[in-house]
């Protein structure tokens, strides 16, 4: 009896297993190609950090326009002005980010770092401060984010230039190898196992 067989499996899952065992060469391609982008964009952090910056402000322009031509086509109901506020808030930040990318990576990695030493130093509170079991892994989190944190804020504005590149990097690489992951097991899956 091979090891997949001892693993139940819901009814809704089953469907979706043979679908992965099938296709498993499309999930390692996908997580191969995400893998290389990642790397690729660690290595030009700069580029990927004004990059995602530009994107951002233009999906948020695109989303702006979009909410005041909504609001405008449905005048006549009571959260006209909501809508339409919103909206131009929308369409006037996504404007001001794409027209300073630089900027607004810098500030954003300010406020990530902030986030990072706060967030590190509550969990570090709660861990020595209630002890509960495995405690010493939220605490090691809290470490790790408050190390993160001020190694960004240290180098910061500079760091402000770099730091999202490499974490968009970071994720696709970790998203890259779970799909990878997932299509070498899926392709070690029996077709009669994925099946039952």
């Amino acid at each position: 009896m091979s090891q997949f067989s001892q693993v139940t499996v819901l009814p809704p899952l089953q469907h979706g297993i043979e679908e992965v065992r099938k296709r498993w060469f499309w999930f390692f391609a996908v997580g191969l190609s995400l893998i290389l982008l990642g790397i690729f964009a660690i290595g030009s952090s700069v580029l990927m950090t004004l990059a995602t910056m530009e994107l951002i402000g233009w999906l948020l322009i695109g989303t702006g326009l979009f909410q005041i031509v909504h609001a405008f086509s449905t005048r006549g109901w009571n959260g006209f002005f909501v809508d339409l506020l919103s909206g131009i808030l929308s369409t006037v930040v996504g404007a001001l980010i794409a027209a300073s990318p630089a900027a607004t990576a810098v500030t954003l990695t300010l406020l990530i770092a902030m986030f990072l030493i706060f967030g590190g130093v509550s969990r570090i509170v709660v861990a020595i401060s209630f002890r509960f079991p495995n405690w010493i892994w939220l605490l090691v989190h809290g470490l790790i984010n408050l190390w993160l944190g001020v190694a960004i804020w240290q180098e910061w504005p500079f760091s402000g230039l770099w730091v999202i590149g490499l974490f968009v990097g970071i994720d696709m690489i970790f998203n890259g190898l779970s799909l990878v992951m997932l299509a070498l097991a899926a392709k070690k899956i029996p077709a009669t196992e994925a099946r039952k």
